[in-house]
């Protein structure tokens, strides 16, 4: 059974035990696939109730950002989408939010405050003209 899959909803109002679970469960699908509530709950390093995991897990599934399937009794998570489209969408509403939707003025911003160096700002220069040269 596959849950709700809206790829719309705002990373910006993920509380932050939301924010711990999908980091885990991003991290667990990049190495092992699916994890279950139990999975969540151990690694988690937090001493929740399991019915915290599975409600919170469910309130994930419903904003879009995990799918489940059943294997006998056991809901088995995996994201929905991948962190970094996620993160995308994170960082565009910072853009829309304090840069007038202007990526440059973000960029500015992030070198003026030291957050990107000469050769990180180099790299992404390069990656976008690989992206460009591949639509061509």
């Amino acid at each position: 059974m596959d849950g709700n899959t809206t790829h719309g909803h705002d990373p910006a109002e993920l509380g932050e035990l939301e924010l711990s679970m999908m980091q885990l469960i991003w991290q667990h699908a990049a190495e092992e696939g699916a994890i279950s509530a139990e999975q969540v709950r151990e690694e988690l390093g937090r001493p929740l109730k399991d019915s915290t995991i599975r409600t919170v897990l469910r309130r994930l599934e419903e904003k879009g950002y995990l799918t489940h399937t059943v294997e006998g009794r056991t809901f088995l998570y995996r994201p929905s989408e991948a962190r970094q489209k996620v993160a995308g969408r994170a960082v565009k509403r910072i853009i829309d939010w304090f840069c007038d939707g202007s990526v440059e003025a973000l960029l500015v911003g992030m070198v003026d405050s030291e957050v990107l160096d000469q050769k990180e700002l180099q790299r992404l220069a390069d990656r976008i003209a690989a992206a460009k040269k591949g639509r061509k």
